[in-house]
């Protein structure tokens, strides 16, 4: 019985998932033939929030997403599943679109919008010869034990450094960076 509704409930979004590229098409066509003055709205945008619900930042990008998947349509069958799938793409001019879409699709990477910007920010990184951000890559895990010695340091901050000295701290601080980076390596900001 749950197999059965898993089964039809992924079925439901299966068949829907085209949706933001059909809304994008329409939208793009109300838009640039100005059919939103047939219902007495000066802006493409009013209309959009009074008769749709939907932002101006989100409507445009439902259009640039279909402008996006109409570029790549012609080189495969693969393409993204969803508007924010394309968000990255609508940046690049459309034969950098799809070259690096088939690039993406030969990694085997996952298909979802964190590893196509992943992608496309270290292939631009690579191109300017700059080393690639990966600031915002950080396990669960990692980040969790980094809010539990933040919330350490606020406790001794507040303790006046009564349990835990200034100086052991700094200590334990200099032992994490030597961990963190290799041997003789600099990260720019010595202590």
């Amino acid at each position: 019985m749950q197999q059965d509704r898993l089964t039809h409930l992924e079925n439901i979004i299966a068949d829907n998932q085209c949706r933001f590229y059909e809304i994008g098409k329409a939208l793009k066509e109300i838009r640039d033939s100005r059919l939103y003055k047939l219902t007495l709205f000066e802006t493409f945008e009013a209309y959009a929030r009074a008769r749709w619900d939907i932002g101006r930042s989100q409507a445009y990008r439902l259009i640039n997403a279909y402008s996006v998947i109409g570029n790549l349509s012609p080189i495969g069958d693969i393409l993204p599943g969803n508007e924010s799938q394309t968000r990255s793409l609508i940046q690049l001019d459309p034969i950098e679109q799809r070259k690096i879409w088939r690039d993406f699709l030969n990694t085997g990477m996952d298909i979802n919008a964190r590893n196509i910007k992943k992608f496309i920010d270290e292939r631009k990184a690579k191109e300017k010869g700059k080393p690639v951000d990966l600031t915002d890559q950080i396990s669960s895990g990692y980040m969790n034990g980094v809010q539990e010695m933040l919330g350490q340091i606020r406790l001794a901050q507040n303790d006046h450094w009564q349990k835990t000295s200034r100086q052991a701290a700094l200590l334990w601080h200099r032992v994490m960076r030597e961990k963190i980076l290799p041997k003789g390596a600099s990260d720019g900001h010595d202590t």
